[in-house]
């Protein structure tokens, strides 16, 4: 059996557990923005994402469409559907197939043209025909866009990416012919620090952000290898193994996706976020609505239906990191009691 047939448990991953949140945090609610994942190299950050696309339930897709347009009703608008997809539903010809959500790689070194795709525009002058040729964002369309290095992309590749996970569409224009597609994802980027910075404006488009590091514990550290080597040894076996744990943690996000439209937010929280955004110093209100967001989501994944004082607390741990105001050569990350202090200032008031 061969190892690439199987992906590493994302239960069997030893630690890391902020990360692990944070990632389960953003399949749930993919409103949430992504996630940015710095570490140093060897802290299983692409083990976990390459893991979390297992926990993911099989999704209907149009079939032959290669922007994996949902078939079914639509919001309203059609803009859930691509061009042929929408003609085909009206003529009530579109088939269903169903598949395994994707985890989806954009190379450091790819172009504009590979991530966006593009347009035949002597089709489109000579013939009237808008002939696309779909690209990286295109196959990314519900599923999870994995960018390993996103500090060492080109920033425009970067404020592309991050356009259409906040919008939801991917739009490319030359010359004056334009053409729209679905692109729904969760975007997870990982980078090491040591290699470079983001700068600020993008690092601040990022819902949430994780700082992971080698893990110091002795024998934590002998699971890992332990695991690791199990793993290489007989992958299918230890996938065998990890199948309870990890259909726990699929049936933890399937039941947290349903929950999540039901989840109270009190006017005493939302003063609460209001406050350490303040006591923070963040710039604009970006901040705030992702802590809210995020919070919301920390509740649905506890099965709960109304979200508390500490949902805020780890939100902020994940959401304000990165959008801190920081000196030169400073690094990104929160002072020790930082966000605690806020809030019991907050609450006193």
């Amino acid at each position: 059996m061969k190892n690439h047939t199987f992906a590493y448990p994302f239960s069997a991953i030893v630690g890391q557990e902020l990360m692990k949140q944070a990632l389960l945090l953003n399949v749930v609610n993919p409103k949430l923005g992504g996630v940015l994942i710095r570490g140093e190299k060897g802290t299983a950050k692409s083990t976990a994402v390459r893991a979390l696309a297992s926990l993911l339930p099989e999704i209907d897709v149009a079939e032959g469409c290669p922007f994996a347009c949902k078939p079914g009703p639509t919001n309203g608008n059609g803009s859930d559907l691509c061009a042929d997809c929408t003609v085909k539903a009206a003529a009530g010809t579109l088939a269903a197939a169903r598949r395994r959500t994707r985890v989806v790689d954009l190379p450091v070194g790819a172009t504009e043209d590979r991530v966006l795709g593009t347009l035949d525009l002597e089709a489109a002058i000579k013939k009237g025909e808008k002939t696309f040729e779909p690209g990286i964002l295109a196959e990314a369309h519900r599923g999870i866009l994995y960018v390993d290095e996103v500090n060492l992309l080109d920033d425009h590749i970067v404020d592309v990416l991050l356009d259409a996970a906040a919008m939801g569409v991917n739009t490319v224009e030359r010359e004056g012919v334009s053409f729209s597609h679905p692109a729904r994802f969760v975007l997870v980027g990982t980078m090491n620090p040591e290699e470079g910075e983001l700068r600020p404006q993008l690092l601040d488009r990022f819902g949430l952000c994780v700082q992971v590091e080698g893990i110091l514990d002795i024998d934590k550290r002998v699971e890992v290898v332990k695991r690791r080597m199990a793993f290489e040894d007989n992958p299918e076996d230890f996938a065998r193994i990890w199948a309870k744990e990890e259909q726990a943690v699929a049936s933890r996000v399937e039941r947290a996706r349903a929950l999540l439209p039901r989840v109270g937010f009190p006017d005493e929280l939302l003063r609460l976020v209001a406050q350490i955004a303040v006591d923070m110093g963040v710039d604009g209100h970006r901040a705030d609505l992702v802590m809210m967001k995020t919070a919301k989501t920390m509740a649905a994944l506890d099965g709960r239906d109304i979200a508390t004082r500490e949902d805020v607390g780890l939100a902020a741990e994940l959401a304000l990191p990165h959008r801190m105001r920081k000196k030169p050569f400073q690094d990104i990350g929160l002072a020790q009691g930082a966000v605690a202090g806020s809030m019991e200032k907050a609450l006193a008031r």
